[in-house]
């Protein structure tokens, strides 16, 4: 475990764990604040991450931004990241040796960021960090906790440019989140 965001940022500069780092533009670490409450956690970056190295600045996260705005959360007061940190070939899901390479850079970014909830954002990340056993459809709206930390499972927001009805659970979801955080 490293101890420090500046041992951590280095450690990834030149990460090459999997094969996704060939075809990477930019490494998509993470971003926000570094002493957020609430963290969101994705599957991985899209072809605007990864021209920007930001997670969530395509449509997916404006629609999220947008979502945030509606329950009062802000951006800039949480911390956002992904289970693997270079984009997956035609937004392909990450396989799971993929992200096998990258959750111990995720595991670094939760020690450090201290998070009282984690969103996890989608199948895929629900699966990583709570288990395969969970399926997103069941899972998301319900409350789990983790070594000390709640887990609040949701669509990922790229599911609600799919399908416009996910976006009234959504919203729903992020209320919880905050309703949980003001208790």
């Amino acid at each position: 475990m490293l101890e420090t965001w500046e041992e951590l940022e280095k450690s990834i500069v030149d990460c090459n764990k999997c094969k996704l780092c060939k075809t990477r533009r930019n490494i998509v670490f993470g971003t926000g604040n570094k002493n957020a409450k609430i963290m969101f956690i994705g599957e991985g970056p899209g072809a605007d991450e990864d021209m920007q190295g930001i997670p969530f600045v395509g449509r997916a996260g404006k629609l999220m931004n947008m979502a945030f705005g509606i329950v009062g959360i802000k951006r800039e007061d949480v911390y956002i990241a992904n289970i693997v940190k270079c984009r997956p070939p035609a937004n392909r899901n990450p396989e799971e040796d993929e992200a096998n390479a990258c959750l111990d850079y995720l595991r670094n970014q939760v020690t450090l960021v201290k998070p009282e909830i984690i969103v996890l954002l989608g199948s895929v990340a629900l699966k990583n960090i709570l288990g395969k056993e969970y399926g997103i459809t069941a899972s998301r709206g319900k409350w789990f906790e983790k070594m000390q930390i709640k887990y609040m499972p949701t669509w990922h927001p790229a599911a609600l440019l799919r399908d416009e009805t996910k976006k009234v659970d959504f919203i729903k979801d992020l209320k919880l989140v905050v309703e949980e955080l003001n208790k």
